[in-house]
């Protein structure tokens, strides 16, 4: 990836809906070489889909936690399996550190948050958890 690329991945995303047109006249080049390097970056996995990202009206009324889990060493795999079919979890990923898996969640409400705390508390192999409920959010810059 030269500076072309990573300006381009910039502008993606920030608005990955720009046409290509306007991304070839805001990095004054050719349509041609943005449309090559799109396919490129999309060929090589470094751009791997594009996707929405929802606005925080959108994410009103959902109550977000991040969950710190510590699971037994030879559990990760049947413990990845169950955590992906709940549709709160949203994202994991696993550390370096204290904690194994870090998870984000968001439910609906205060009751289902804590159900689905219940659930993954119960899984067999997660030795410990910790639950930190989202307040506000004060920046957001992932793309």
């Amino acid at each position: 990836m030269d500076d072309l690329d990573r300006s381009l991945l910039a502008l993606l995303g920030a608005d990955a809906r720009m046409s290509v047109a306007t991304l070839a006249r805001r990095l004054k080049v050719a349509r041609s070489t943005i449309q090559a390097r799109l396919e490129r970056l999309e060929t090589t996995g470094i751009i791997a889909g594009y996707t929405l990202k929802l606005g925080e009206a959108a994410r009103q009324g959902r109550i977000r936690a991040t969950v710190l889990l510590t699971i037994e060493p030879r559990g990760q795999a049947a413990i990845l399996t169950r955590l992906k079919a709940l549709p709160e979890v949203e994202r994991i990923h696993t550390t370096s550190g204290r904690v194994d898996l870090l998870l984000q969640l968001a439910a609906a409400s205060t009751a289902q948050l804590d159900a689905v705390l219940d659930q993954i508390g119960e899984l067999t192999g997660v030795k410990s958890s910790e639950s930190l409920i989202h307040l506000s959010t004060k920046m957001e810059r992932a793309v």
